[in-house]
């Protein structure tokens, strides 16, 4: 057989920018083996500049002209650590991600650009920076939605800052807008007069007005106060005035030239393995405006010279192009172009921009199917059949179902020792020990993302829900990890990860880190076991009334989502939320919920599962109001599109007698996996109210999703 290849070097893409968005497409249809390749930026989207006018006009919707980094990195097998970069330390090779640290052999900075305006009093407070563009995109969402008259100031008349305000008047019909642009010098100073005259007579169209030769002194709520004592009207502020470096770059050591990375031809910076690209980076040998074309056309560059700086072989050169076409919406479905000096407005002309832009979006939406590695032939009976047809689930998606581990555990011993005992249906235990209660439990998650970090965080939440769910305090722990085979600087970089985010978790929840057991082997894989204490006899499945009202933690729906993410179908931005409820701890909802009747935490098994564990070890019935069910973003149109997780067919048959009053979709994201779930309680009817006031207050998306009845077996109702 092949043997698997060791990872044996890192590579950190810093930033999501265009030109690691397209070296990100190209690295999935062409990987250099044995290379771990990471990507951070601050979110699971980042904005396509080119379509961010036609947005603000109202022409495209939210979502298109955001590119989804979290599916680029599925398709290019590149971890996505979403954070902000804040540091470079060249010595350690280590990025500064907050408070982490991500080794590296070879990075690539792809940062972008900022027109924050820290000189302007009041802009941190009331002003939106026209880049990085992701912010801007989503104050404007809301902006836009709203009402009364709007008043909209943009600082700076540049073409940057001339486009956004004819995209503002046009964008803003409705409420009436009236648009100023102030220009400390002369309006679009970098252009030709044509195209002075072209855009001048479009907003004056728009009725915007432009004040030049002034300077934003102080910016405040509803206005823009200006240095000679004027005042402008502005209940939405844009900075757009030029292109600032990111202030985090002067500390890195680097050669920079007013803030900006120096590069050669092979776009390397003075650290030989350390390139950058984009309107971070200048181009010595070559100087050229910060423009979007120059860092799409680097792309191919870099990732030639990124391959050979990890491969020892030979590089190419950069060559920009002299003059580029220049295409500026101008509110309307209209658009000028530049180039050479010379201009022209026209609508055709905007529709040849949108279909450029359009083209540009489907090369990094519409990823190629590469083809799967062949099997070799022949091969046993049964190996296709058991391959299936979609990649396999990680977390509980990837774990036994119900069914078929209950029929392996009735066959076990029956207790031998008077200090263990057994609790109805928990995966803890409980050791008794000079009058102390010890609750204790195991589990581990095959990892679904490639960030060991933030997989870590979620398997020690997942492990310690059911020390939770038992009202313990949670009290020692053990880590269990496999990892993939790596270089031993590779092994130590993932292991300083790994622990740290477990020390984190644990340390919070009260609970230390004993030791553990570490190997290598094909895949990630992390695991706890987890010990907790009880003041008073621990919670278990057992004990639930007819009658009790049942209270969910959390919002379900996981499996769907880690499924459809493993295709490439999810939407970064559901898949973002997902982690960040995953990896919401439930300490606090366990000491509300101390007092149920019968609580457990919703995991591999499904909400509908772990519902009829309490109804079998309880001995009465429930109604689970689907509708009622609070779902994960996203997962309700991905279960409608057919999606499911791997063992979705096993809750299915594994929950038992379920009667399904309710159906469709919603009815079978009951039956969903769930990875670091949230808690099911029942608790008594009359307390109901109260308890989900402070869960709430406490943070947790709680929700009254059903009740418990007299009879047996669970009803969707």
């Amino acid at each position: 057989m092949m043997p698997l290849l060791p990872l044996t070097r890192d590579l950190v893409l810093i930033g999501g920018g265009h030109t690691h968005a397209l070296l990100l497409r190209r690295w999935g249809m062409d990987p250099l083996p044995g290379v771990r390749l990471t990507l951070v930026d601050p979110g699971p989207l980042t904005a396509y500049s080119g379509m961010l006018p036609g947005y603000i006009a109202g022409h495209y919707d939210a979502d298109t002209p955001q590119i989804d980094l979290v599916r680029l990195a599925r398709f290019a097998g590149a971890r996505l650590v979403i954070g902000r970069a804040e540091g470079l330390d060249l010595a350690a090779r280590e990025v500064v991600v907050g408070d982490r640290r991500i080794g590296f052999d070879v990075a690539s900075l792809d940062i972008g650009v900022t027109s924050r305006m820290p000189q302007v009093e009041g802009f941190a407070a009331h002003g939106v920076p026209a880049k990085p563009l992701g912010r801007l995109a989503r104050a404007w969402e809301g902006f836009r939605a709203g009402e009364g008259r709007a008043h909209v100031a943009v600082i700076g008349g540049g073409i940057a800052g001339a486009e956004l305000a004819m995209a503002a008047a046009h964008g803003l019909r409705h409420r009436g807008a009236r648009v100023t642009v102030i220009e400390r010098d002369r309006l679009l100073p970098e252009a030709s007069d044509g195209a002075r005259r072209l855009v001048r007579n479009r907003m004056s169209e728009l009725g915007i007005t432009v004040i030049e030769g002034a300077e934003a002194a102080r910016i405040e709520a509803d206005r823009v106060c200006l240095d000679d004592g004027r005042e402008v009207a502005s209940n939405f502020t844009i900075g757009a005035a030029g292109a600032r470096p990111q202030g985090w770059l002067a500390q890195t050591g680097l050669s920079l030239t007013d803030g900006f990375v120096d590069v050669g031809p092979t776009l390397q910076s003075s650290a030989a393995r350390v390139f950058a690209a984009g309107d971070c980076a200048h181009m010595t040998h070559d100087p050229r405006p910060k423009a979007g074309v120059y860092a799409v056309r680097q792309a191919p560059v870099l990732f030639d010279n990124l391959r050979a700086a990890l491969s020892g072989g030979a590089m190419r050169d950069y060559r920009p192009q002299g003059d580029y076409l220049k295409l500026v919406s101008l509110g309307g479905k209209s658009a000028m172009a530049e180039k050479w000096g010379r201009a022209v407005a026209h609508p055709t002309l905007w529709a040849w921009k949108d279909r450029i832009d359009r083209k540009f979006m489907r090369k990094l939406s519409d990823l190629p199917e590469m083809a799967a590695p062949k099997l070799p032939h022949p091969v046993a009976e049964g190996v296709v059949e058991a391959l299936g047809d979609k990649p396999m689930c990680g977390g509980c998606g990837a774990k036994v179902g119900r069914g078929a581990l209950r029929e392996v555990l009735a066959g076990l011993p029956a207790r031998t020792r008077a200090d263990v005992r057994p609790l109805p249906g928990d995966d803890a235990g409980l050791i008794l020990t000079g009058g102390a209660r010890q609750v204790i439990s195991t589990d581990h998650l095959r990892a679904f993302v490639e960030d060991p970090q933030l997989m870590t965080r979620i398997a020690a939440i997942h492990a310690l829900g059911d020390v939770w769910a038992m009202g313990a305090k949670p009290q020692a722990a053990t880590v269990s990890l496999i990892l993939p085979r790596m270089s031993a600087e590779m092994q130590r970089r993932s292991m300083a990860e790994i622990m740290a985010a477990a020390r984190e978790v644990m340390d919070a929840a009260g609970a230390h880190i004993l030791g553990g057991h570490s190997s290598l082997g094909s895949e990630l894989t992390v695991g706890f076991t987890v010990t907790g204490l009880c003041e008073n006899e621990p919670v278990t499945l057992a004990g639930a009334r007819p009658g009790a009202a049942l209270i969910l933690t959390k919002p379900i729906g996981s499996g769907t989502i880690l499924a459809a993410e493993m295709a490439r179908a999810a939407p970064g931005r559901a898949v973002a939320r997902a982690w960040e409820t995953m990896v919401q701890e439930q300490a606090r909802a366990s000491e509300i919920l101390a007092g149920a009747q019968a609580m457990t935490d919703v995991t591999g098994f499904g909400l509908a599962g772990h519902l009829s564990g309490i109804c079998e070890a309880s001995g009465c019935g429930a109604e689970l109001r689907v509708a009622d069910v609070p779902l994960m973003e996203g997962a309700l149109e991905l279960a409608e599109a057919g999606i499911r997780s791997t063992i979705f067919a096993d809750n299915m048959s594994g929950a038992g007698a379920v009667i399904r009053g309710a159906g469709g979709a919603r009815a079978d994201l009951m039956f969903d996996p769930q990875t670091a779930g949230g808690l099911l309680a029942a608790v008594e009817p009359d307390r109901a109210g109260e308890l989900l006031a402070e869960l709430r207050a406490a943070g947790y998306p709680a929700a009254r999703i059903g009740r418990m009845v007299e009879g047996a077996g669970l009803k969707l109702v």
